[in-house]
């Protein structure tokens, strides 16, 4: 598949980021807009920073680099990144709230992430988002985000609610994702037993891994690749602890098909190379073995950007922005 921003064989290949994050630098008051808690405020305290506040609880500190495109533009150009792959912080996916309210919100992160991208085409690539506990309008919105905003995808979530990836509810998002070429970036949100991960970090350290490889497993087991072989999509944080743990996963399928084979009866192994994952696994070794095992053309870089920063990266050329 030609890439999207693949250049002539005499010039050198682009430096793609696909996880970076961005935020508007305002946006409306969303508890007097819908009328009901939970919603994410930006606080901007001082110069060039700002607070994430959630019913007045502090969320995050975030700096203009999550807002100003000129800001990631210069930082990107002293890391030796060519592009970067814009989608919103996921705490602003709101699967809880109302469908309606959700679908509004994702429209205005959507108009402002296509917006940016209009103004920098040559820097910005975008993901929209989707309010995907209303699988209905999660995939209108995503014909939207491909035909009229020029978006190359959405990302979403490793899970919607108590729907793990394989809900058939879901399908039709994946089967239009599937149809109109576009990509579907899925990060870890919300995860399982955070109420046993109070100290360290661990919700971080140990809860987000275990969601990617659990978004990765439902896909696979429910059979979701499987019936959509075209689709396009890429997990976050090299996969998470899914490739340490597919030996585990594939003698489970072999000595207990009665048990992982309900929906789906082609090893989980065989998918390996069929989707994408990101660089971003912090260790040299650990980079290594996930480019042995799902292959170079699968693994793109990601930095997460800017709560890390832009990474100099000689890596694979992956298809996953085209």
């Amino acid at each position: 598949m030609m890439g999207l921003f693949q250049r002539p064989a005499s010039r050198r290949m682009l430096k793609i980021d696909i996880h970076t994050h961005i935020l508007p630098e305002r946006w409306p008051d969303l508890r007097e807009r819908y009328g009901y808690v939970g919603w994410v405020r930006l606080e901007h305290h001082m110069p060039r920073r700002a607070r994430m506040l959630i019913d007045g609880a502090v969320f995050r500190e975030v700096s203009d680099n999550c807002w100003d495109p000129e800001r990631r533009i210069e930082e990107c150009d002293r890391h030796g990144v060519d592009v970067q792959v814009l989608s919103t912080i996921p705490v602003m996916f709101s699967y809880w709230a109302k469908p309606a309210d959700a679908l509004d919100l994702a429209r205005l992160l959507n108009d402002h992430v296509a917006a940016t991208v209009t103004a920098h085409p040559r820097r910005f690539v975008g993901l929209g988002t989707l309010p995907m506990q209303a699988p209905d309008l999660a995939a209108a919105e995503l014909q939207r985000c491909v035909r009229e905003l020029g978006l190359a995808g959405v990302q979403i979530g490793s899970h919607v609610n108590d729907w793990n990836l394989d809900h058939p509810a879901l399908f039709p998002v994946f089967r239009a994702a599937e149809a109109l070429g576009a990509a579907v970036f899925v990060h870890p949100w919300d995860v399982l037993g955070r109420e046993r991960m109070s100290k360290y970090w661990l919700p971080w350290l140990v809860g987000m891994p275990a969601e990617t490889s659990l978004a990765i497993c439902s896909l696979i087991f429910g059979g979701v690749l499987e019936r959509l072989p075209r689709l396009r999509i890429c997990f976050a944080h090299g996969g998470g602890s899914f490739p340490g743990t597919i030996g585990r996963i594939e003698h489970g399928f072999q000595v207990r098909p009665d048990l992982c084979a309900l929906d789906n009866p082609v090893n989980p192994r065989a998918y390996l190379g069929r989707f994408y994952v990101d660089s971003l696994v912090h260790d040299a070794e650990a980079l290594r073995y996930l480019l042995t095992l799902v292959g170079p053309s699968s693994v793109a870089l990601g930095s997460d950007y800017p709560e890390r920063g832009p990474r100099s990266f000689r890596g694979p050329r992956s298809s996953f922005s085209a």
